[in-house]
């Protein structure tokens, strides 16, 4: 699907923030985009969006293409096609099929990131065999370097096609783009435009961010990966990126000695190839006490644990030359040590859960809203992980919080205990299971960013998915059994 005029739009308003003079030029632009047509369409009069792609070698020369049909000489660029998931998409896929330069030989500058250089809206002649009256462009222009030293090998659309030339910037044919690029002092040389943080605690372990999976959303989409993020126009410096990146994802984290460790380099969504700050810090805290505002989870690992995991090649040689570069410090952590398989005493999470029947048998459940950190989309117990507090008033706590009933603590007793490992390396839960006899109150949705309903269901037809757990405990209760554990 090609990108929406609210996408669109968004990108131009940024660009005039930058532009302010150049209003009155894009109003028929900003017109477009208020009518309830595709924008995008070469159908759509009298006038539609189009992309070019303005690469910079590293001499600081601009790639320029003839077209055989005008003779005109211009930088690649043409129509947004269905499967364009961005404007700039649109630019990456127009450089490779008009010259044949794929985008992983191409990177973003630091001065404009994946922000539009330039906004032109120029006439096209009206063309008879196409059906085409006239009517105007208004091309979206992005800038890339080469990311290479070598320029790469031009492979032209020879049907469109007839020619390829570097042109110096003062001799760029297009007057607007020319005189933008000489504003910017583009010179063609990449620069790092994300930053990551290499955590560890000094005792061999590493934290590492499970992002969410959404293909074509996130970068290194449903992997484990290290925290950080791109470059915006307000950052001074790329450790205040990173510092940037941290408060908005875990913003309790706090990173000792933090210096630059190393220059990687990574592709981005659309293929780009990226080149990474990696910074290296220390931190001896417990990630399952830190509020995590993007991604699923945050767990230490070892170097050993890595084949293990989803993790790109880069990351994980990353890792391990950093351990090989620095050895333990035998340090004690601020908080124990996560459960690695071994004799150490370590610190288990405590969990309480709600068991209840109703006359006929059946046992309440509530299923869980799909964003949820924990089993999105997945049926469960109502349920909460203990703070400082008893585990029944915890447990009482969360039945008042989360579906707004009333219990009475002597109408509570415990009937089962799950011991529960839920990933390698993770910290131990013990998973406490109450049943209350009585309550006041009919169960409803009060906390809609965790549960989107309430149900009872019959003990041999529970629903699917359900947590593994959940469906331990229902069935061991149901015969007598205390205790089960799971993913030991």
């Amino acid at each position: 699907m090609p990108p929406s005029s609210t996408a669109i739009r968004k990108t131009v308003e940024a660009y005039l923030g930058r532009h302010p003079g150049e209003r009155d030029a894009l109003a028929e632009l900003l017109g477009a985009l208020d009518r309830p047509v595709d924008a995008t369409a070469r159908t759509t009069l009298p006038g539609h969006v189009t992309c070019s792609a303005v690469v910079i070698d590293r001499q600081g020369r601009v790639l320029h293409i003839r077209h055989r049909a005008t003779g005109l000489l211009l930088t690649p660029g043409g129509h947004i096609e269905p499967q364009d998931r961005t404007l700039l998409a649109a630019a990456l896929r127009e450089v490779t099929e008009e010259a044949g330069i794929p985008p992983d030989a191409l990177c973003l500058t630091r001065q404009l990131l994946g922000s539009p250089i330039d906004i032109d809206v120029h006439g096209i002649d009206a063309s008879p065999s196409k059906g085409e009256p006239a009517h105007r462009h208004y091309d979206v222009r992005y800038v890339f370097y080469l990311a290479g030293e070598e320029p790469p090998t031009i492979a032209l659309q020879d049907e469109e096609v007839s020619g390829a030339q570097w042109l110096p910037q003062p001799e760029v044919t297009s007057p607007t783009l020319r005189a933008k690029l000489l504003a910017a002092g583009l010179d063609g040389l990449p620069e790092p435009v994300n930053a990551s943080a290499l955590i560890h605690d000094g005792n061999g372990r590493y934290l590492l961010h499970l992002r969410d999976h959404k293909p074509g959303v996130i970068w290194e989409s449903g992997a484990f990966a290290l925290l950080g993020g791109g470059r915006t126009h307000d950052d001074q410096s790329l450790e205040g990126t990173l510092l940037r990146e941290l408060s908005e994802e875990v913003p309790d984290l706090r990173l000792e000695d933090v210096k630059p460790y190393a220059m990687e380099a990574a592709t981005s969504i659309d293929g780009l190839h990226v080149p990474v700050q990696v910074f290296a810090g220390r931190w001896r805290g417990n990630p399952d006490r830190l509020a995590l505002h993007e991604g699923v989870l945050l767990r230490w690992f070892t170097p050993e644990e890595l084949d293990r995991l989803r993790l790109s090649p880069a990351t994980r040689d990353l890792i391990r030359r950093h351990a090989a570069e620095n050895p333990p410090d035998n340090q004690p952590a601020a908080a124990p040590p996560v459960w690695d398989g071994g004799s150490r005493t370590v610190l288990n999470g405590i969990g309480v859960h709600l068991h209840l029947e109703d006359a006929e048998g059946r046992v309440l459940l509530g299923l869980r809203h799909p964003d949820s950190k924990y089993a999105g989309n997945t049926w469960h117990y109502l349920a909460g992980r203990c703070e400082q507090e008893p585990a029944l008033a915890c447990l009482l706590r969360e039945a008042w919080e989360e579906a707004g009933l009333v219990i009475d603590p002597a109408d509570v007793e415990l009937v089962h205990v799950v011991h529960v490992v839920d990933t390698p390396g993770s910290l131990p839960l013990m998973q406490l299971v109450f049943r209350a006899r009585r309550w006041e109150g009919t169960p409803k949705v009060r906390e809609s960013d965790k549960c989107l309903t309430w149900q009872w269901w019959p003990r041999d037809e529970l629903p699917d998915p359900i947590v593994s757990y959940t469906r331990t405990a229902i069935t061991a209760i149901a015969e007598g059994r205390a205790y089960s554990q799971l993913g030991w």
